[in-house]
């Protein structure tokens, strides 16, 4: 006789679609006066950061705004980032939140790619958005951040209509009743990547897997209830690393940093008892080399997490001095972010500190809600040995993969094959399992966390009128991991310095992606004339 199992359905009772706005809720319920947000005089409980979000969430609904539509912001880690991650999706649309580093024109690109339909934008960054509505067709509604600690207050447009931010809050209704995703599946927030193309593409994130990825965190980096966390991680860049999911939670208190400047990384984070914090291998490196008079020691343990470019064992190593306990994680934007951590073994402490670092700088196995990651043989297709020598393409499979690229069906087919999310990063796996990245098979350079796209800045060298062959790779960089490095062959008899070509670049495209570095010469070429970059990669390294 066979059971019928599968006659028992699910329903309303047995089946929730999953979404990380379910956080905010339970959080608000079991701990309404629990801090939920500290930014300089600003202070915020659970109850009250619910009560905005809902209050915004209504506005957005007003304003005709529901699934699928798509809010961008603009802005900085305050509190008005940390709530769109709930208010936005609250109200069914996606959230787009966009690097604060970019340039006018690929601000616009993403308006008129992402079509959104309203813009919230920190005063600061007015006049670049300013300029990007000139590069874009799309025309969505301007709220503007009035931030009282912006260091600049540029006036604001007497030729455009816009509303400030807090109106969304003081005209909204806190009985507003919000409505979870019916679907999972459903689009969550819309993050951009360089990738290699130069024109950013669009990651689609969706509400299962920023729950799950919110769950993977807490297990993996042995989370406790209540941390108390400051978040210099940039919210713009994969939702911040999942955090303020992740954090609200734990009912963690969230410190706003503006900006990260060491000095007051130090400050916060002995003021507010900081247990723990994220950011790129850059901040880590800022911290330890700081002024002397502007660090501080700790007598409790903090545990960060970086990410971004692989960490040199050196910086790991110089965190010991803080009492800091980093955990090194693995990721990419198309993986919600870290989907590898460095997950230390018993026996990893009994090794001297030079060696622990050494071990914690590998990108590590998979995070708890990662359900396979192995490093292939792009020819055969056939898993690499575990013998730290053979190199082979990180391919990713499980619920924290994007839903795809927006509107690049030929660009998300590229990446998805036989049942793999193929990263096009090459790795050795050593033979206790751990996975280390060696190369970019994509020829990104990741600087200061940052994604920089090494076509984007070979298209603009292409611009300059003395420029007739040009090709950039990573330079190791000991402040930002990796910088730009450009190689040029000018055009017969044509002048240029590498001053020239630097600013040139920096005037045309956002200044953190210009070459720090540019070589003169003729560059190296196949027989069918592709230039070598292997080659330029060796002599990079030289320099």
């Amino acid at each position: 006789m066979t059971i019928e199992y599968d006659q028992l359905e699910a329903n309303a009772a047995n089946f929730v679609p999953l979404t990380p706005l379910s956080f905010l809720h339970r959080t608000a319920d079991i701990y309404p006066q629990r801090e939920s947000l500290i930014y300089n005089q600003r202070r915020y409980t659970w109850a009250q950061t619910r009560n905005r979000c809902l209050r915004i969430a209504s506005s957005l609904a007003a304003r005709g705004i529901g699934k699928n539509d798509t809010v961008s912001v603009f802005a900085f880690n305050t509190p008005e980032m940390f709530e769109s991650h709930f208010s936005v999706p609250m109200a069914g649309a996606v959230l787009n939140t966009i690097n604060t580093r970019l340039d006018a024109a690929t601000v616009g690109y993403i308006i008129d790619h992402g079509e959104s339909r309203l813009f919230i934008c920190d005063r600061q960054l007015w006049p670049v958005l300013e300029q990007a509505l000139q590069h874009c067709e799309q025309r969505p509604e301007i709220v503007i951040i009035d931030d009282v600690d912006a260091s600049e207050k540029p006036a604001l447009p007497d030729n455009i209509e816009f509303s400030f931010y807090e109106d969304l809050v003081d005209r909204g209704d806190d009985a507003y009743q919000w409505r979870p995703p019916e679907d999972e599946w459903q689009a969550l927030t819309l993050n951009y990547t360089s990738g290699t193309t130069g024109l950013p593409k669009g990651v689609v994130y969706h509400h299962r897997g920023s729950y799950l990825m919110t769950m993977g965190t807490v297990i993996s980096w042995a989370l406790p209830p209540h941390p108390r966390y400051l978040y210099t991680v940039p919210m713009f860049h994969c939702n911040g690393w999942g955090h303020a999911w992740t954090m609200t939670a734990l009912a963690a208190t969230v410190v706003c940093i503006r900006a990260f400047i060491p000095k007051l990384f130090f400050e916060l984070a002995a003021e507010h008892e900081i247990t723990h914090f994220g950011g790129a291998p850059i901040v880590l490196n800022m911290l330890a080399n700081a002024p002397a008079e502007e660090q501080k020691k700790f007598d409790h343990k903090i545990y960060a997490m970086t990410a971004g470019a692989p960490p040199p064992a050196k910086v790991l190593e110089s965190m010991a001095q803080f009492n800091f306990e980093v955990m090194h994680v693995y990721g990419l934007t198309e993986t919600y972010g870290h989907i590898l951590h460095s997950a230390p073994q018993d026996d990893w402490y009994q090794q001297s500190i030079e060696k622990q670092a050494e071990l914690k700088a590998r990108q590590g196995v998979r995070f708890a809600m990662t359900e396979a990651v192995d490093v292939i043989d792009p020819e055969s297709g056939e898993s690499v040995p575990w013998d730290a020598e053979t190199m082979g393409e990180i391919v990713i499979s499980g619920n924290t993969v994007m839903k795809g690229y927006l509107k690049d069906s030929k660009a998300t087919a590229e990446v998805f094959k036989d049942g793999w999310f193929y990263s096009g990063d090459i790795a050795v796996v050593y033979p206790d399992g751990y996975i280390q990245v060696r190369d970019r098979a994509k020829d990104v350079i990741i600087s200061g966390g940052e994604n920089i796209s090494s076509v984007e800045v070979e298209g603009v060298l292409y611009k300059h009128p003395a420029v007739g062959e040009a090709a950039v790779v990573a330079l190791a960089d000991e402040k930002w991991g990796e910088v730009p490095c450009a190689f040029v062959e000018l055009k017969a008899q044509a002048e240029a310095s590498e001053q020239d070509l630097i600013d040139f670049c920096a005037d045309n495209m956002a200044r953190f992606k210009r070459p720090k570095k540019v070589v003169f010469g003729e560059l190296p070429k196949t027989a069918t004339g592709k230039i070598q970059k292997n080659v330029l990669r060796e002599r990079a390294k030289e320099l």
